[in-house]
């Protein structure tokens, strides 16, 4: 057995272990097994990091936008020159293709980083002017402080990414946590940004369910941050309130996927697969709930369930893969758990089964016919997993489309525009996609409503979630 590779916590521009000593093994999901270790962080690590952070954040807060454009810049840069190294610390995190990997993430990871590096020096906001006789008002807009930043499994270097380049173009300092599962790559990127930002802006502390609490409750922080299921959200929004902190949720999705009877059915199989087994269906947006028209529903449920048996999973260096396996144990276990409980009514179409005996691969799998009120329907399953129901007219579509907990993402397969515009606006969900699935931009907001959460990431939108409005008032009497 190798030796396994130790990860630290960066704190104030040094990389350290935990206070206490404590560690978590971490896990390649391809394999099963462990091959690091990460720090178990407590209080004494989050006091640390949070001190540090607000130690480096009125020095921080007063460069010039100019001044954070060109840090973040030089950010974007080394990204770049070490996408390799990225890539292959992110795969063996989350046995990711290593291919789609350097082709999927480094290139919009580098263009979010450079976005915001732009935003930084346009924040707008109203001119001045006298609203009252003899008074001149303006507006300022400035960091919030110090953020406690959460981020997720499924893509942790991404995630990253969407956490700290906002928040520090603003002038915010930043205490980030990566999942348990898969901090490797984290760690990493806080090697790179530790060559380029002043010590304290940027500190990584690694742990559990536990040291997020910490960080959330921490008194220090202003702004609590997180990417991640629909219950973390809901105990940070509680933890948070306690002391009135701004919070910013970007949580669970269940995105239908509305296909009309005038759709090119090859095509839309063709994109909805993809976007529903991309990254072993472990996205928030992920193409998984699919509603179709029922003049074609037996034969988009044929041509379907032949994409999922085409579609092919396993080994990161296999070029032919399109996705990995599951992330850790306890999601195999639930995706297994959804299709085992599948009601009578329910027919497995592909799939349905765990891939090989050695890490968490799981096959591309189809279910049709299933009911509204169906658990596979209503809750996220998180997995390559691809639902399919048959509906008879529009209103029906908007009804089931709209009948879930989240709010995040959906998208409607149509070739009347009339009827797309009218999809678009009845959807309750904070993007519709038209004849397409899964894209972002970075000058586009991504975060949803109802149980999706609040706030937004990416955008001018994102930007600003990351500011605070002060109104200045001054008279004109001398």
């Amino acid at each position: 057995m190798s030796e396994l590779r130790i990860l630290r916590n960066h704190i104030n521009g040094e990389f350290r272990d935990a206070a206490d000593g404590r560690t978590t093994d971490v896990v390649n999901p391809a394999t099963g097994e462990v091959y690091a270790t990460a720090p178990l962080s407590a209080a004494a690590d989050v006091d640390a990091a949070m001190a540090a952070a607000a130690a480096a954040f009125p020095a921080w807060r007063d460069t010039t936008p100019s001044e954070r454009q060109k840090a973040l810049l030089k950010i974007a840069d080394a990204f770049e020159a070490r996408a390799d190294e990225l890539v292959a610390v992110e795969s063996e995190n989350t046995g990711k293709p290593i291919g789609l990997t350097a082709s999927e993430e480094i290139p919009p990871m580098v263009d979010q980083i450079r976005f915001f590096a732009g935003a930084a020096r346009l924040l707008e906001g109203r001119s001045a002017g006298e609203y009252m006789e003899g008074m001149t008002s303006i507006v300022r807009r400035e960091p919030v402080g110090v953020c406690a930043q959460v981020a997720p499994w499924n893509y942790p270097m991404m995630m990253a990414v969407w956490k700290f380049a906002p928040a520090i173009a603003a002038g915010n300092t930043v205490v980030l946590k990566p999942s348990d599962t898969t901090p490797a790559s984290t760690v990493l990127i806080a090697e790179i940004i530790g060559e380029i930002l002043p010590k304290g802006v940027f500190n990584v502390v690694c742990g559990d369910r536990e040291t997020g609490r910490l960080m959330v409750e921490h008194p220090t922080p202003a702004m609590a941050s997180i990417t991640g299921s629909v219950r973390a959200g809901i105990q940070v929004a509680g933890s948070a309130a306690k002391d009135v902190k701004r919070v910013h949720l970007e949580l669970g999705g269940k995105a239908p996927v509305v296909v009309f009877q005038d759709t090119d059915i090859a095509k839309a199989v063709e994109d909805i697969a993809v976007a529903g087994y991309f990254n072993a269906g472990q996205d928030c947006t992920a193409a998984t709930r699919v509603l179709v028209h029922e003049s074609i529903h037996d034969e988009f449920v044929s041509q379907l369930a032949k994409a999922a048996a085409d579609t092919k999973t396993g080994a990161a260096d296999d070029e032919d893969v399109l996705y990995g396996p599951l992330n850790n144990a306890n999601q195999l276990a639930q995706v297994t758990g959804f299709i085992e409980r599948l009601p009578a009514h329910a027919k497995v179409e592909a799939g349905g089964h765990r891939v090989g005996d050695k890490g968490y691969f799981y096959a591309p799998t189809v279910v049709s016919g299933l009911k509204q009120d169906d658990e596979i329907i209503q809750n996220e399953v998180f997995g390559p997993v691809i639902t399919v129901q048959s509906f008879t007219d529009e209103d029906q579509a908007v009804e089931w489309a709209n009948g879930v907990e989240y709010a995040l993402a959906s998208s409607v397969w149509t070739k009347d525009h009339a009827r797309a515009m009218r999809m678009s606006k009845r959807l309750d969900f904070g993007c519709v996609w038209i004849n397409t699935h899964i894209p972002l931009v970075a000058e586009m907001p991504h975060g949803g409503f109802k149980k999706s959460g609040y706030g937004k990431d990416l955008s001018a939108y994102g930007f600003e979630d990351y500011t605070r409005i002060k109104h200045v008032m001054t008279s004109l009497d001398g």
